[in-house]
């Protein structure tokens, strides 16, 4: 999961850019990078850290151009460097440089064939340096050795040899010097991508400005209108005159886009792929509230409490449903920093007293139902109900938006291994007791998916594969799957420097609901 954002103005864009990838910095928190071109020339910062401390005001200066890209980095399994910040820059043809949000699942075997076959050099373990060169290799093949335009059924060739060798989930933003920008999502749209446009009509002979982004909430913070999502293996070129291109490049593609981004990722003021994230969160909690209602209809819940942030939507949906108060019972310090990359169980259960506290009055004496996103390693829940109870709390009850997360994500998400999920191999009471509930309900995977198809019927299905284990891209083996949970356990990622638990990725999210 990565923010991306790419911009082609008449007017210099790193000021855009940089407004842009702060609306998205809930998406990665780990490094961020702009890249720029007048046209000649490409300008680049990139580094460890937030968009804000990446980039003072030398650099904004140094980074020329009315054409860019950007990314913030969220921290997968091996990406923990400032040499795989993004964006990506190889210097043939013309000079490409790459912006990527996803995880390419055959990232080995292209490694090998760019290596033997396409006699290209890597210098990180990103697969979003892969998919670069590969697209590089795709568009000087078409474009002959010789050649100094590029047309645009050129780009559209070269991305369609990109979507018949790369597998898995790929939403890419690439700037092109001198020729424009090219954005293409994968075959199945697992990730996100929004085209927008601006007017620049007012200023005499201006053309108008182009925005790529992971969500729509960037488009609309910096005044750009939303146009409409990109088709899953669609490739849209702007030229540098802002004429815009597009095409379908691969065969046989299928809507699937990632079901987490609504429950859990995306800002709720964002519309992804014709969905409000904020109304799909609204259903959901009536979904879940139903659910509640049908199981136990005799409940004695006093009070309905979110855990901060994400999922005070669904929860007051849920305190509606059930005729119960719905309570503020914690209160988040915003200023403590991201707990998910701490090294070890110990230092996450130390961030949760840290990050949050209890208001005693609201748990006293009274049957409280905790609602959160969703539970994944179950680490900070347990700590969560355990702050409940020391505030006074009778009985401490759990829902969680989501259903159960069971198996790991492939195509983005950094999950945990699947022996460290607490939903793996575990019962609904087996995991209520290991988190310490007194009752546990979990979102039904087929009311999860209802809830988002209300808000746009044309979606058919949807990648839910950490809940089901059903992979869309019909290539992830349990062989493969062992090499995930490899690279994902506690023990490789703290001898790697990085640790990961998404459970608690929601803190930038803070600000945003």
């Amino acid at each position: 999961m990565c923010g991306i954002v790419g911009i082609l103005d008449s007017y210099p864009v790193n000021q855009q850019i940089y407004d842009g990838l702060t609306v998205i910095q809930h998406r990665g928190q780990d490094a961020s990078g702009i890249m720029t071109s007048d046209g000649d020339r490409v300008y680049l910062r990139k580094d460890n850290g937030l968009v804000r401390d990446v980039f003072h005001t030398r650099h904004m200066l140094e980074l020329k151009g009315n054409m860019g890209v950007g990314h913030t980095r969220y921290p997968t399994a091996g990406s923990d460097s400032r040499a795989e910040a993004q964006p990506f820059y190889v210097n043939s043809p013309y000079g490409l440089a790459l912006a990527h949000n996803g995880n390419l699942t055959n990232a080995e075997p292209l490694r090998e064939e760019l290596f033997r076959q396409d006699l290209r050099q890597l210098n990180t373990s990103s697969d979003s340096e892969i998919l670069l060169n590969i697209f590089a290799h795709e568009l000087r093949d078409v474009i002959g050795k010789a050649s100094l335009r590029v047309t645009p059924e050129d780009v559209f060739e070269g991305v369609a040899g990109v979507m018949r060798r790369c597998k898995g989930a790929y939403a890419a933003i690439t700037m092109i010097v001198g020729v424009g920008i090219v954005a293409f999502r994968d075959p199945h749209g697992i990730r996100p991508l929004i085209y927008g446009k601006r007017s620049n009509h007012d200023q005499a002979g201006a053309m108008d400005a182009h925005m790529f982004a992971s969500e729509s909430v960037a488009l609309d913070v910096i005044g750009y209108e939303r146009e409409r999502d990109l088709f899953p293996g669609e490739a849209m070129f702007i030229d540098m005159q802002g004429n815009m291109h597009h095409k379908v490049c691969a065969n046989l593609p299928q809507c699937n886009p990632c079901i987490f981004e609504y429950v859990y990722l995306a800002r709720p003021d964002s519309i992804i792929d014709g969905v409000s994230v904020y109304q799909s969160r609204i259903e959901m909690g009536k979904m879940l509230g139903r659910r509640l209602v049908r199981d136990w209809s005799d409940h004695d819940i006093d009070v309905i409490i979110p855990v901060p942030d994400t999922s005070r939507t669904a929860a007051l949906e849920m305190a509606k449903e059930l005729k119960v108060s719905y309570r503020e019972g914690f209160i988040k310090n915003r200023y403590i920093g991201r707990t998910f990359i701490m090294p070890g169980q110990a230092e996450r259960r130390k961030s949760v007293r840290q990050k949050l506290n209890a208001i005693g009055s609201e748990f006293k004496g009274k049957n409280v139902l905790l609602v959160d996103d969703s539970i994944v390693r179950g680490t900070t829940s347990s700590k969560i109900i355990q702050l409940a109870r020391e505030a006074g709390a009778n009985k401490v009850y759990f829902a969680s938006a989501a259903p159960p997360v069971r198996y790991p994500n492939v195509y983005g998400i950094d999950m945990p291994s699947s022996s460290e999920l607490v939903a793996h191999d575990r019962t609904v009471k087996e995991i209520s007791d290991e988190i310490g509930a007194d009752f546990l309900i979990y979102q039904d995977l087929e009311d999860m998916i209802a809830a988002v198809r209300r808000c746009n019927p044309s979606l058919d299905t949807f990648d839910t594969s950490c809940f089901s284990g059903e992979y869309v891209t019909g290539d992830v083996t349990p062989a493969y799957l062992a090499i995930v949970d490899g690279q994902r356990n506690d023990d490789a990622k703290s001898l790697s420097g990085s640790q990961l638990d998404l459970s608690e990725i929601t803190d930038v999210q803070a600000a945003h609901g």
